[in-house]
């Protein structure tokens, strides 16, 4: 089945849940090449939910995903990875045991093709040139932003065109946040990729997002431009 008026990411009416509770409850999205889009609520609404049924880690109970216009029809993380889809789950999440190298190795494990995986290093090295030093270093003796740019880098080694980041400030001093975030822009920006984002620092995630969906009970209670909401009491309204 496709959908000519879809952008890259398209996600409608997608139901989910765990067990028997559903969670999710009717969404739809979509996010185009270049653009952040910001997804945003209480805790419990729903999000990270969202993005792992996104991912294929839960199932979609009802609805669809696309990816170019064409339906995913259950498809498995690997499957995405290999369609260029990305998942970046919350709390600095790396393999600790192991080396850096090692970790981005991880991350290109759906390249059949080593020079792909030596370039897909070569290329996260240019985001991010404070990881190359520390290549033989084991991930679980970085700090926690070095760990959170570690994550994003073993996404980025397979070149994505839609990157899902579930809270990635979380565990953040106040300074790295604006540093992850700012750096999360600059992905988008320049490679051109779909950047769907859960974020719980709404102020500083609507400064880099073109466009915020509100998750209330697990629905879309709001969806517009994200500037629509830089004034506090219309944010207040439509978050509370």
């Amino acid at each position: 089945m496709d959908d000519g008026n879809a952008k890259l990411l398209n996600v409608d009416g997608l139901v989910t849940g765990y067990g028997k509770k559903q969670v999710v409850n009717g969404v739809g999205l979509d996010v185009e090449p270049g653009e952040i889009v910001a997804l945003i609520g209480h805790n419990g609404a729903g999000k990270s939910t969202l993005l792992k049924a996104i991912f294929g880690l839960l199932p979609v109970w009802e609805g669809s995903v696309f990816l170019d216009g064409k339906q995913l029809e259950s498809p498995t993380p690997r499957e995405l990875l290999r369609f260029g889809v990305a998942f970046v789950p919350q709390g600095n999440r790396v393999f600790t045991d192991l080396s850096v190298r090692e970790n981005l190795e991880m991350g290109g494990v759906t390249l059949r093709d080593k020079r792909e995986l030596n370039e897909g290093i070569e290329r996260v090295f240019t985001l991010f040139p404070a990881i190359k030093p520390r290549l033989r270093q084991r991930a679980g003796t970085l700090s926690g932003g070095e760990k959170q740019m570690l994550a994003l880098a073993n996404a980025l080694v397979l070149n994505p065109r839609v990157l899902l980041l579930d809270e990635p400030s979380l565990g953040l001093a106040p300074p790295l946040v604006s540093e992850a975030l700012g750096r999360i822009r600059e992905i988008a920006e320049d490679k051109r990729v779909a950047v769907l984002i859960v974020e719980q620092k709404v102020r500083e995630v609507l400064r880099i997002a073109q466009r915020v969906y509100v998750l209330r009970n697990g629905l879309v209670s709001f969806s517009g431009l994200s500037e629509s909401l830089t004034d506090e009491a219309t944010l207040r309204e439509v978050y509370l």
